[in-house]
């Protein structure tokens, strides 16, 4: 963890410094680990200087569904106009636009999504006017993931281009998945060890890591590494990257121990040697220390997968919610300001809608957050699966979306 005075420097660092078929582009050199680097990803753009915000309030949410009849929706991310598109693991790309789910697909892949497994049509970033998506297929070696880019053509993708492939996924688990742009411009995304625990102890490797490329495929590296199963990824307004990583079910002796980690360049969070701060069976041998975890579960499943980083007021501190698969909760950290490291506590802000698989702050104050329900894991309800919008209890909330099936 971070102490107060380095937090204080990165934070003024950032101030002022102010991702089928196709042709890859994809680097042709291994990726590189880089050295562990306690900062936060700088801006591409200067940050004018704001004022100080306020301490996070009491989060009071109104709760309204957007859309209906979603079959495993995985992420979802937003265009500069406001218009949703989301992944559901089938191979879909769905597109919301003013509050109406439209009937036919954007895009329709050939994946490999198997019951009770982990693989399919998982993460989405858009930056207009591409689209990028990370998906499973069945490759020469067994179910393989890759991170495509799609043109966006009207309502539709199309022209792939693959950026990166070759990442090995496992037979059923542990496939990663999360895309997310940073405040830098690169696109990073997370990966799993395919539950082959080996593969996020080897630096070199591109299992069980955050990886990050330009956006065009090229440079790219290891940003961190000793991940199991990470999930999610959310940058604070200071350029701070924070990850979700669930921990074991049984492997190497222990169980539970997921965690949210603060996520420094190059550093090595643990697995297999480490479940968040418990040892596992796995000898440590030449691995190096740990870093994190900023928060963990525990003897209890978290299960955590999206995150983002949300804030009711401009003039507010954001608080970062994480969606819980297995805790069946949208969970608030209130992260100390000093140290980005250290939670200063956390709540339970949604309950009683079943699994949740993503949560993004919307362009409107509100916080939209995807249920999972019908991923052959949980208990399907009347109309799963849903995108939830929530809103601040006091706002108005503006149109109401009609409620969309597919």
């Amino acid at each position: 963890m971070l102490p107060r005075s380095v937090a204080l420097l990165l934070a003024a660092a950032v101030l002022c410094a102010c991702g089928g078929g196709g042709t890859s582009t994809r680097s042709s050199s291994p990726p590189r680990a880089a050295s562990p680097t306690p900062s936060a990803v700088a801006s591409a753009t200067p940050t004018p200087t704001a004022a100080p915000l306020k301490e996070p309030g009491p989060l009071q949410l109104a709760q309204q569904t957007v859309a209906q009849g979603l079959e495993a929706p995985w992420a979802l991310a937003f265009t500069n106009d406001g218009t949703i598109w989301l992944t559901e693991r089938p191979g879909r790309v769905r597109i919301i636009r003013g509050g109406h789910l439209l009937n036919a697909p954007a895009l329709t892949l050939n994946v490999v999504t198997q019951s009770g497994c982990e693989d399919g049509l998982l993460g989405i970033a858009v930056k207009e006017p591409y689209v990028y998506l990370y998906y499973t297929y069945r490759g020469s070696a067994g179910n393989t993931n890759r991170v495509s880019r799609f043109t966006i053509q009207g309502d539709l993708l199309a022209s792939e281009q693959i950026l990166l492939d070759g990442i090995p996924g496992g037979s059923c688990y542990h496939f990663g998945g999360r895309l997310k742009f940073g405040p830098d411009g690169w696109l990073y995304l997370t990966t799993g060890e395919g539950y082959v625990a080996a593969r996020a102890a080897d630096p070199s490797g591109l299992s069980g890591k955050i990886l990050r490329v330009h956006e065009d495929g090229t440079g790219r590296e290891v940003f961190a590494w000793g991940f199991r199963n990470p999930q999610g990824l959310a940058f604070d307004f200071l350029g701070h990257l924070y990850a979700s990583n669930n921990g074991p079910t049984g492997d190497l002796g222990l169980c539970c121990h997921d965690e949210v980690d603060l996520v420094q360049q190059g550093a090595f969070y643990g697995w297999p040697a480490w479940a968040a701060g418990t040892k596992t069976s796995y000898p440590q041998g030449s691995l190096p220390a740990r870093s994190g975890p900023m928060a963990e579960s525990g003897n209890t499943v978290w299960a955590p997968s999206g995150m983002t980083f949300y804030t009711p007021a401009a003039n507010e501190r954001p608080t970062l919610l994480v969606a819980e698969l297995k805790g069946q909760v949208l969970r608030r950290f209130i992260i100390d300001a000093a140290n980005p490291g250290q939670v200063s506590s956390q709540e339970v802000v949604l309950q009683g809608q079943g699994r949740l698989r993503d949560a993004v702050a919307g362009p409107d104050r509100c916080v939209y957050v995807l249920t999972s329900n019908r991923d052959t894991r949980g208990t399907p309800r009347a109309g799963d699966d849903h995108l939830l919008k929530l809103c601040p209890a006091s706002q108005a909330l503006s149109v109401n979306p009609q409620q969309t099936q597919s």
